[in-house]
């Protein structure tokens, strides 16, 4: 793991060799689903490769860290599944006139635009946070793991994002 965090390829070519089937064991046991516990897998690996620097081996072995870190990856996919299927769900029993009426469908489309210019505005590092947050279903500790920044500046940058948002969405309409 030493020469993993020093950035050494060949050192996390054989970490992964170690610990694949463990992590898609893991992640499989939670999603069921294998197309998706492959995705989650590289997903965990891709994390470990970026944190690296963060395992301390007083908290935790490898393996106990990377299993943690799998285990948490595959929780959020579950969540964030769940979400979009209950997105569906809810759109799918709307009252039919609801669902097929063309006027509110242009005025989805126009308020959808609208958020899309404006989030096109705001400083990168605050769209980003908020696209994670809000589009991705991602929760600020997440966002926080995944930029590799602390939560308070993820939560800063999601505060002051939505007030510039507010700002420009209120002040055209």
């Amino acid at each position: 793991m030493q020469r993993v965090q020093a950035g050494d390829d060949a050192a996390f070519a054989l970490l992964y060799d170690e610990l694949a089937g463990v992590v898609f064991g893991t992640v499989k046991r939670v999603l069921r689903d294998p197309a998706m516990s492959e995705e989650v897998t590289q997903e965990v690996f891709v994390e470990l490769w970026r944190t690296a620097a963060r395992f301390d081996p007083a908290r935790a072995s490898v393996s106990t860290w990377v299993v943690t870190m799998a285990r948490r990856r595959a929780v959020d996919r579950v969540r964030r599944e769940q979400s979009q299927r209950d997105r569906i769900e809810r759109s799918a029993t709307q009252h039919p006139r609801e669902a097929d009426s063309t006027v509110d469908t242009v005025v989805a489309s126009i308020e959808a635009e609208r958020v899309a210019r404006a989030m096109a505005e705001l400083p990168e590092e605050q769209r980003v946070v908020i696209e994670m947050a809000f589009i991705d279903g991602d929760s600020h500790g997440d966002i926080a793991t995944r930029l590799d920044l602390p939560l308070g500046t993820v939560k800063g940058r999601v505060r002051l994002g939505l007030k510039k948002l507010g700002g420009k969405l209120g002040a055209s309409q």
